[in-house]
This record gives structure tokens, C-alpha cells and sequence, in this order.
């Protein structure tokens, strides 16, 4: 997640507090004191396989529902990307390279039309399975990280959930819309790679119905105080602030950011994380926030060049260092040690599934 003022993450700095009225709760899962995430070796107290919530019984791993297709990611293939992805992945970085080939090979090898979209200073990858439509969903997450740090959680952990989404969605039954995978570069150094590719996604007329980001899912702590909030959230937020304190500040959530324009997907992201037991604190800005250079904080990850070009997006995310110590190694090392899979596999598992409804079938 590229770094900007560090007192307000993923809401806004105070300048802009008061003009913003679009903020909602994603009810993503029904308790949110509930049991956390398990599955990985984070530092919270999780007794239970993801997070809390969940509407019945899980699905189970097919290719008849969208819900069932969010079943088959498979938390062992995501450790094993993750593993492979852990370490500095800045431009001449070794990992750097091998990070975009994974890439290109993993989209490749799912059938994928791939592209090494050079725009000069950098390159993404690209994959496209054509549907019946020239409308386009994308699914994507950066692969540069920032210098001399592992940079597991940011985003080893969004490319690894990126790489399981594109093993499933490509081996799915055909889909009316088109699927776009990609592989961000540069996004530490000013969200590079997406604003040229979304730059040229306008120029060129690409229909882009919809956006989600990958940016850091791997961070899960329930354990009481874990999860702070910017300074004077709760003057604003009343609501939201009280769930979190009602919760006692666990980290057992996903973060939602997008725009009014992405209701559609906004909302189907918000049933499926229900489905597979997710709790998501969101919001959603309108069409004069969401470029609005006050609400830049919102702005901090690959979503905010396509909010530019008019696209609709969002971006999913652990709440970077309002919970996450080791966030760009500043406290710690980012490493995989410290992240919990189960609660990245509920993650996977929803954005696979809403995606597959947004693509709809052929």
C-alpha cells in the first residue's frame, strides 16, 4: 500500500472529515465479537477457521453457483504463493522480477490471453479471457514492494489471492463479461502501473463495469485493543466508531473502499462475505469524494487511478497500520509469520464468488 500521511489510513485526514456522509457498515457476517480467523500464525487470539459471522452452512467446491466457486480456493496453493512472493520486491530486486514471471506464467498456464504492458518505467501483467461481452470485470493486486522489507502482507498476500482467483475463475464455466487479471507494477512509488493502464483503458474505450483490489489480506488480530482508528473517526463515524469499541477494537475485519458507482459490486462482496463468515467495515464514496484531492487517504492503493478515469472500484484491505505493527517493516518484519490464512482464504473465497456473479454466465 503506498505510504502517505501516516495519521489517517483508510479514512480521511480531518481536513476532509466533515464533508463526507456516504459512510456505511458492511454487514459482512452477523457478530462481529464472534471468533476470528484461524488457519495461520497471527497474533491474535482466534479460536475458529476465518472470521466471524457467516449466513449457514459453507458451500462446498463446484462450478454451478458463484458461491461455489468461491469454495475451491484451496489455503494451501495461497501459503504456497505467499511463500514463493515473501521478499524485497522493489524494481532490480531479484524477487522483483520472478514476482512479475509468476505472473505471467500463472495466467498463462489458467488460459489467459497475456500482455507485459511496458509502460516505460515499469510493467504489469495482464490477462484477459475474453467473454460474450466487451465488458470488462478486473481483479487485480500490485507485486512491488518497498525497499529492504519482505513486504509479505503488502502485497505478497493480495498477488497470492490474485494468483488463486485467476487458478479458479479461469477453469470456470465461460462468463458473458470479460475477466482481467493483473499484476500491478510500481504501486509503492505513486500507483504507478494502474494509472497507466487505466489511463489507456479510457483512451481506448475499454468498458470497465467493475474493480477489485487486492491490497494487504493477510492481517487478522482478535485479540481486544488490536484495531486503533484515525484521529477523530469517532466525531464523524459515531456509528462505526461504536461497532469497533462495542467490539472491543479487534483487527477481525476487511476493510471496504469504494464508490457509488460500484454499488452492484460493492454489495455482492458484501453477501458473499457473509457467506463465507467475513465481518467488513466499509465505505462508499460519491462521484465528487471519490477524486477529491481532501479524501486522498482513500486514495492510497490501485482502485484510485480507475475512480480518475471515471471506472467504478474498490479495494479491499486489513487496515494496514491502524493494525498491522509491521506495516513497510516499520515495526517489525512484514513477513508470513505473522499473517493468518484462514482470514485471507474468506477473503479469496468472497471475491471469487462475487466476481463470478458480476461476470454472470454465457
Amino acid at each position: 500500500m503506498l505510504a502517505v500521511m501516516r495519521a489517517s489510513v483508510w479514512f480521511l485526514g480531518m481536513s476532509a472529515f466533515a464533508a463526507l456522509t456516504a459512510a456505511l457498515w458492511l454487514g459482512c457476517g452477523d457478530d462481529p465479537a464472534g471468533p476470528g480467523g484461524g488457519g495461520g500464525a497471527g497474533t491474535g487470539t482466534s479460536t475458529g477457521s476465518g472470521a466471524s459471522g457467516g449466513s449457514g452452512t459453507t458451500p462446498t467446491c463446484g462450478t454451478d453457483s458463484p458461491a461455489a466457486l468461491g469454495a475451491c480456493v484451496e489455503t494451501s496453493r495461497y501459503v504456497a504463493d505467499l511463500t514463493a512472493l515473501e521478499g524485497p520486491r522493489s524494481s532490480g530486486d531479484p524477487l522483483h522480477q520472478a514476482a512479475r514471471d509468476l505472473c505471467a506464467s500463472r495466467f498463462t498456464e489458467h488460459g489467459f490471453q497475456v500482455e507485459m504492458h511496458d509502460y516505460g518505467s515499469g510493467v504489469n501483467v495482464i490477462g484477459v479471457r475474453p467473454g460474450a461481452s466487451d465488458q470488462r470485470i478486473l481483479v487485480s493486486a500490485h507485486y512491488d514492494g518497498v525497499p529492504g522489507c519482505a513486504a509479505a502482507d503488502d502485497n505478497a498476500s493480495g498477488v497470492a489471492g490474485l494468483l488463486e482467483t485467476a487458478r479458479i475463475l479461469g477453469s470456470a464455466p465461460a462468463f458473458d463479461k470479460t475477466l482481467v487479471v493483473a499484476c500491478w507494477d510500481e504501486e509503492e512509488l505513486g500507483l504507478v502501473g494502474s494509472r497507466a493502464y487505466a489511463q489507456r483503458a479510457s483512451q481506448i474505450g475499454e468498458a470497465i463495469a467493475g474493480h477489485y483490489v487486492f491490497e494487504m489480506i493477510g492481517y487478522f488480530d482478535d485479540s481486544p485493543g488490536a484495531q486503533s482508528l484515525p484521529f477523530g473517526f469517532e466525531l464523524v463515524f459515531p456509528e462505526e466508531a461504536k461497532i469497533v469499541t462495542d467490539n472491543q477494537s479487534r483487527g477481525d475485519f476487511l476493510a471496504i473502499i469504494g464508490d457509488d458507482s460500484f454499488a452492484t459490486g460493492i454489495e455482492r462482496l458484501d453477501h458473499y462475505c457473509d457467506v463465507f463468515g467475513l465481518s467488513g467495515l466499509g465505505l462508499t464514496l460519491s462521484a465528487d469524494q471519490k477524486n477529491d484531492p481532501l479524501y486522498g487517504d482513500l486514495q492510497r492503493s490501485d482502485h484510485a487511478p480507475f475512480w480518475e478515469q471515471g471506472f467504478p472500484a474498490l479495494h479491499m484491505t486489513d487496515t494496514s497500520e491502524f493494525r498491522y505493527g509491521a506495516y513497510h517493516c516499520g515495526d517489525g518484519e512484514d513477513v508470513k509469520e505473522n499473517l493468518d490464512h484462514g482470514f485471507a482464504t474468506k477473503v479469496i473465497q468472497a471475491t471469487v464468488a462475487a466476481t463470478a456473479e458480476l461476470l454472470g454466465p454465457s
